[in-house]
């Protein structure tokens, strides 16, 4: 049976190391924190840090100097040793692009935002134009169906209105379901024909439908 091979723990120290001098975390020309204050770091023995310090000075990426300590010397061999170990995990090098990843998941998130506000904008002085732009409706005290949520109630089905979104408390909520319970407060956008500016008032105020409800 075959065994899988599993990585000393001072080649994955030397890969780290490595990393971090690529990605400019540590720069060229700079020395490294002695042995102990490094097997601190890792949590290691200092004969571990020796060892892997030996790999990369092997490699001429790093040099020990006599009285002061590890001088680094090359981003370009502390790459070619990343890219001939390019099959391994290397957690360093994930948590870089994670953080890129996450930071631009954050300015998408907040562009997508942005342009549907302007689409909303836009659209409330637009609304007698297009069919499609959506129609506000807001929710007070006296609404019959406070409490309801939009499938119990089949809005739908008794005004052939299709809520898009709904305001509540400064946020807003797109495509919210058949499960949105309709609140005090709420302003409901709207989407459908002419007709929805009698079919909602009514159904939301009126009593006409409400042995469906």
């Amino acid at each position: 049976m075959e065994k899988k091979y599993s990585m000393p723990i001072y080649h994955k120290i030397a890969l780290d190391i490595a990393n971090k001098i690529h990605l400019g975390e540590i720069k060229e020309g700079s020395l490294l924190k002695g042995r102990s204050s490094l097997a601190a770091t890792y949590n290691v023995s200092p004969e571990t840090i020796r060892r892997a310090m030996k790999i990369l000075e092997d490699l001429g990426v790093v040099s020990s100097v006599k009285g002061k300590g590890i001088l680094v010397l090359s981003s370009d061999k502390a790459l070619s040793f990343l890219n001939k170990n390019q099959n391994i995990t290397n957690v360093s090098s994930y948590k870089s692009n994670l953080n890129k990843l996450l930071a631009s998941k954050a300015q998408l998130e907040n562009e997508i935002l942005d342009n549907i506000n302007k689409i909303i904008d836009y659209s409330s002085r637009l609304a007698n134009i297009n069919p499609l732009v959506p129609f506000e409706f807001e929710i007070t005290k006296e609404c019959r169906v406070i409490g309801m949520t939009s499938g119990e109630t089949k809005f739908w089905q008794h005004t052939g209105a299709t809520i898009v979104g709904v305001k509540r408390n400064g946020e807003l909520m797109i495509s919210p379901g058949p499960y949105i319970e309709f609140m005090e407060n709420d302003i409901l956008l709207v989407v459908g024909d002419s007709s929805i500016h009698h079919s909602v008032p009514s159904f939301l105020y009126e009593d006409d439908t409400k042995n469906d409800v």
